[in-house]
């Protein structure tokens, strides 16, 4: 037997990155420890990062290329599978248009260093548009409200926990999720040390969540109301002239027409839809304009209502006109050590002007909304997408109306999966190629650091804890030859754009601009060594290295990207929608139904970390629609019994658990399950559970209409006994 090896890494299921110790016997994964030495997590991580072995060492993970023969699988080769896509691919191109090749980018990917940009970069060779994503399900509204206001979607302003005075958390749960799009590890560790030096956290949501209940206030709010919230706080804000009037000045446009959008919502006026009390919202905004570094912050539950993103404008020009954008312990944005939102601006990676041709909606941060997917596939006409690219995605289950989205893609003439596992996207596809797992590859907290997203910037690299499995393959390398076999290129359909920018631009180094020799380790050393941390010195600090921490004065005057530099707080897009709020108000105030809202578990994450057993035994088997008392009562089911819940998308049936952690009105329903079709997830398919999406329209008239986002929280319901 192999003599155990202990090599730090860190794990990237999610944003947090927290660092871990994984023990190896020769090629095994034995276990994965909190890394105590770490200098972000400092001995935190979750059960999902703790137990990810069970997945990496899974039965069902695939070791080599799938081609679908009939209704069988069959064993090929990379040669002969890149041959024959490529093959298919070309001939696609030159008989119907590069708009007939698409690709949709799954959420593992933003947590991998070259992966969505080698995606993008190989849908860029090609010439196509056709990009989709899993951020339209959960955050272009944020990317679509940094464009307008600041100039580049990526300038996202986050919250300084280590120095606040006040935060405010609405539609978020840190217990459970950490936090989206910021990086955080020990998110808890850090909310509690808030309130211990004399500071409030404050949790609004229509549960009381697992975040609530161990640190700080809670507010309850009907879902879908936060932008009447947040208008209300807004309009307190200015009410009371408490206007940093000096940054508005210098550093914002557009202040009256801001001012006027807020204007008749009074807090007194908008709890009548809220459910958040006039005196609450009051005490709430009086207590942040006396903070010394305050800021509000916002994520899912926010995101995927019907109006993220008014809902999110609001939040950000709240923390800009109050002073708090660019401010100790308000929100930052910070100034990477690679910038990359400035060297995007240059090259014009991932910025487009494209439309959808279904609905008309803009391309944010390259693409397109994912819940157009099955109309784009099936309206005849130019353009009309005959080939999918999925990486890293389970769009089948992760999209409003997955149904409808599987029989559209029963009509594509090609559909490749790259994946860990044959999930039930990868069911509908003619050739399944097998990936790396982040154990099985080199990495740097890519997006996160490299974008300032990180409440504490640090810097960690770490080679891959153990050989690849079977041939499996890199994304970067598997793209890469897709766009050589495909006849595309790595962005060599847009000159100075996408991975061919990045090969051929590096400093220091000698270039690669071989096929044969794109890997992520060759793409780390080039990047790293631009970024001025080479690898050799990133080895030498295993747990990671702390990054100078600057609060405040990055932003504002230096890196906003808009024409004239200056924050934009009123886009004329957005004050146009506003005007249409007052016919929403009046239709929330009538309406007594219930809604639905989906949520995070921690054992579970999104749709892919079900397949092993200890994140679906015990009590874990299925997810549960949560039901308040009095709602349970009315409706005449009880704990433990069934319930139909349907809206007017579909209906599911559902084991119901009664609580008293939910506002009356309000039901919750887990996401990411419902594995009854996933024929290559063997554990996930034994413990099925349901897909609240199937709850979830999908179709231009069934999203948010500025961004695209679908809309998974806040959809009315009906609730009886099955």
């Amino acid at each position: 037997m192999a003599e155990p090896t202990v090599t730090p890494t860190f794990c990237r299921i999610c944003e947090a990155g927290c660092g871990l110790l994984a023990t190896t016997e020769g090629d095994r994964v034995v276990r994965l420890d909190p890394d105590k030495d770490h200098v972000a997590s400092q001995g935190f991580a979750c059960v999902k990062g703790l137990k990810f072995a069970n997945l990496h060492h899974s039965p069902d993970r695939l070791d080599h290329p799938l081609k679908r023969v009939g209704d069988r699988w069959e064993r090929v080769s990379w040669d002969q599978a890149l041959a024959e896509i490529g093959a298919k691919v070309r001939a696609l191109r030159a008989e119907h248009g590069p708009d007939s090749i698409a690709g949709y980018l799954g959420n593992p990917a933003a947590f991998g260093s070259f992966h969505a940009v080698a995606f993008n970069a190989f849908l860029e060779g090609l010439g196509t548009s056709q990009s989709y994503s899993s951020a339209s399900q959960d955050l272009t509204n944020k990317y679509l409200v940094a464009k307008r206001l600041y100039g580049h979607e990526l300038l996202q302003p986050i919250p300084d926990l280590d120095r606040t005075d006040l935060v405010v958390l609405i539609g978020t749960n840190p217990a459970i999720s950490q936090m989206s799009v910021v990086q955080v590890p020990r998110a808890m560790a850090r909310l509690k040390a808030v309130v211990e030096r004399g500071g409030r956290v404050v949790s609004v949501n229509p549960r009381r969540t697992e975040t609530a209940r161990a640190v700080g206030d809670h507010l309850f709010i009907r879902p879908g109301t936060d932008v009447f919230l947040l208008a209300s706080f807004l309009h307190v804000v200015l009410s009371e002239d408490a206007v940093d009037r000096a940054l508005v000045d210098a550093h914002t446009t557009g202040f009256d027409d801001l001012a006027a959008v807020v204007a008749d919502w009074a807090p007194e006026r908008t709890e009548a839809v809220t459910g958040v009390a006039a005196a609450a919202l009051r005490a709430l905004v009086a207590d942040y304009l006396a903070a010394d570094g305050a800021s509000l912050y916002c994520s899912t539950g926010v995101n995927m209502g019907p109006h993220g993103t008014l809902a999110y404008w609001l939040l950000n020009v709240i923390n800009a006109v109050t002073g708090n954008l660019d401010h100790a312990g308000g929100a930052l944005v910070r100034t990477p050590p690679f910038d990359f939102q400035k060297r995007s601006m240059a090259t014009g990676l991932g910025v487009s002007d494209a439309r959808s041709r279904v609905g008309g909606f803009e391309a944010i941060l390259g693409t397109f909304p994912a819940s157009l997917l099955a109309d784009e596939i099936t309206t005849p006409g130019e353009g009309r997408i005959r080939a999918l690219f999925v990486s890293a995605g389970n769009p089948v289950l992760s999209v409003g109306n997955g149904e409808r989205l599987a029989a559209a893609l029963d009509e594509l003439e090609l559909v490749v999966s790259i994946d860990l596992f044959r999930n039930e996207t990868a069911e509908h596809a003619h050739y399944v190629l097998p990936a790396c797992d982040w154990l099985e590859r080199p990495d740097v907290p890519f997006v996160h650091a490299f974008a300032g997203l990180q409440v504490a910037p640090w810097l960690q690299y770490t080679d891959a804890v153990v050989p690849r499995s079977g041939v499996r393959r890199e994304e970067s390398w598997i793209l890469a030859r897709l766009a050589d076999a495909c006849g595309g290129g790595l962005g060599a359909g847009a000159p100075g754009r996408g991975l061919a920018w990045v090969l051929g631009r590096a400093r220091r180094l000698p270039v690669i601009g071989r096929i044969a020799d794109v890997s992520d380790a060759r793409l780390l050393a080039l990047v790293l060594a631009v970024a001025r941390h080479p690898v050799r010195s990133l080895r030498r600090h295993p747990h990671g290295v702390l990054l100078p921490d600057v609060a405040g004065g990055e932003f504002l005057g230096r890196r906003v990207f808009t024409g004239d530099g200056k924050v934009h707080l009123a886009p004329p897009d957005f004050v146009a929608a506003a005007a249409g709020l007052e016919a929403d108000f009046e239709a929330e105030r009538t309406d007594t139904g219930l809604r639905l809202i989906t949520r995070r578990e921690r054992h579970s994450h999104n749709s892919w970390t079900h397949n092993a057993e200890p994140f679906v035994g015990g009590d874990r088997t299925t997810n549960r629609l949560q039901i308040a008392a009095e709602d349970a009562e009315a409706a005449g089911i009880t704990d433990g019994g069934r319930a139909l819940v349907r809206s007017k998308a579909g209906e599911v049936e559902v084991e119901v658990a009664v609580t008293d952690d939910l506002m009356p009105g309000v039901v919750s329903l887990p996401h990411g399950w419902g594995h009854a079709d996933a024929g290559g997830l063997t554990v996930a398919r034994a413990h099925a559970g349901v897909n609240a999406n199937v709850l979830t329209a999908d179709g231009p008239d069934g999203i948010e209409p500025l961004s695209g986002m679908a809309r998974m929280t806040a959809i009315a319901v009906e609730v009886e006994p099955a």
